[in-house]
């Protein structure tokens, strides 16, 4: 019974509570606050509701108010005339499940079926794929992370408690006023039909913003949408320079960097080049078979040399690039100046003849085929996922405006296997190496190779 126990702890602790506590602490995948002095945004979930959210949208329009509506796809699916008038009127669409279900207490498949249910219903109705999605409480298991990649999770930053009509509209509206600073994201609820709601508690929610929101836009502050809050924030973001938080995580994953070298003994493909861009350690192939450009096909068991980039150039490169297409386009033009010295690296070694292939795991594998390359998706399983969340946690740190940048252009940034034969690079990079090699020779010794 306790070895039961154990595995559960474990299942619920990697499932479940780690994603959401790297997600609330450290904002990873998830936008919860913006960059902005006077841009709010209001978000309700559940909905939309027959009675209350036509009079909420009726308060919203009075005002010119943009709000963000996380709908339940059942619920938009039974009222499709609220939603049309959400989506005509300019208001944000998003997603929170086909049904107001926990995450945690679903398998991801389901999940995945929950979110594309919802995604078509309001696409059948908008005309317009939503992009943003909330799941039920918040909560998020460790598949949404890689999952909902072309989403952005949106969870908030206050938080009214005006699902219970105990706590009333002059509680909400003293909620709401206090903590009205730039930037924040509001939860709030268009519908009480839910597990854990009162059914009458939208009627306090709709009477506090009748007060709220005149009161704020005296103050000087504007209701955006999230998906414009999100834009502001990342331009906002764009142009400051990293906090001390951010260069201590850059100082310490070069450092790691480093002591990672040294525990697997990884070889520059420069020799005593530590800035080279690849690194690479001989080692068995553990994995599915994939086939090779020139035929042949790479089996477990075969030994390989296993690529490694170099995460302070990585960082450089991140530094210097404006978007992630700009950086994709940096590290192919250093991997077509490294391939030659990885090649000569290589070819040196007396073990060189037992080599199958070259093989790494890289989130820019865009243009990779043209060195020779053969692009594979990573097995469906445990190391497919953690190396999924290990890159992109890795590319957010060392890119200096962060996630929003790599949000940009996600799709580009899936982790894929790229894999070369060694008789394919030998082919075609066999000359230069040679030629690599006698340079490299001659600058040790002083003499002709």
């Amino acid at each position: 019974m306790s070895t039961v126990l154990l595995y559960l702890f474990y299942f619920f602790t990697f499932y479940a509570f780690l994603p959401g506590l790297i997600s609330r602490m450290f904002g990873f995948r998830v936008f919860k606050k913006g960059l902005s002095d006077r841009h709010v945004s209001l978000t309700f979930d559940d909905g939309p509701d027959p009675v209350y959210t036509p009079r909420l949208l009726d308060v919203l329009q009075r005002y010119g108010v943009k709000a963000t509506f996380f709908v339940v796809g059942k619920h938009a699916e039974a009222h499709p005339e609220i939603v049309e008038r959400m989506h005509r009127e300019g208001h944000s669409i998003g997603i929170h499940n086909y049904l107001h279900r926990s995450n945690w207490l679903m398998r991801p498949k389901t999940v995945a079926k929950q979110v594309r249910m919802t995604a078509e219903a309001i696409e059948r109705i908008t005309g317009e794929k939503p992009k943003l999605y909330r799941p039920p409480w918040g909560v998020m298991n460790v598949f949404d992370f890689a999952s909902r990649s072309r989403m952005q999770i949106v969870l908030w930053s206050m938080m009214a408690g005006d699902w219970r009509e105990s706590t009333g509209a002059e509680k909400i509206g003293a909620r709401l006023s206090k903590s009205l600073r730039g930037g924040q994201v509001y939860l709030l609820h268009d519908c009480g039909n839910t597990f854990g709601a009162d059914i009458g508690a939208p009627k306090h929610t709709i009477a506090a913003l009748e007060k709220f929101i005149p009161e704020a836009l005296e103050r000087g502050f504007s209701f955006v949408r999230v998906d414009e809050l999100i834009q502001t924030t990342a331009k906002a973001r764009a142009k400051r320079e990293p906090g001390p938080l951010r260069k201590a995580l850059v100082a310490a994953w070069l450092l790691w960097e480093r002591c990672f070298h040294a525990l697997f003994r990884l070889q520059s493909a420069v020799p005593g080049d530590p800035r080279s861009f690849l690194f690479y350690r001989i080692t068995a192939y553990h994995g599915e078979t994939i086939p090779l450009a020139d035929g042949d096909a790479l089996r477990a068991g075969d030994k390989i040399v296993e690529l490694h980039m170099n995460n302070g150039l990585l960082y450089e490169f991140g530094r210097k690039s404006r978007s992630p297409l700009q950086l994709a386009i940096q590290l192919i033009r250093a991997m077509e100046k490294a391939m030659p010295a990885l090649a000569a690296s290589v070819f040196l070694r007396g073990d060189a003849k037992s080599v199958k292939a070259v093989v790494g795991t890289s989130m820019v594998n865009r243009g990779v085929e043209q060195f020779g390359f053969t692009v594979a998706d990573l097995p469906r399983g445990f190391f497919s996922v953690a190396t999924k969340l290990y890159l992109k946690c890795l590319l957010s740190v060392i890119h200096p405006q962060g996630k929003d940048r790599l949000d940009e252009r996600a799709e580009m940034l899936v982790p894929k296997r790229i894999a070369i034969s060694a008789n394919e690079m030998l082919r075609r990079y066999g000359d230069i190496a040679g030629e690599v090699a006698a340079t490299s020779v001659e600058s040790t010794d002083g003499q002709p190779a």
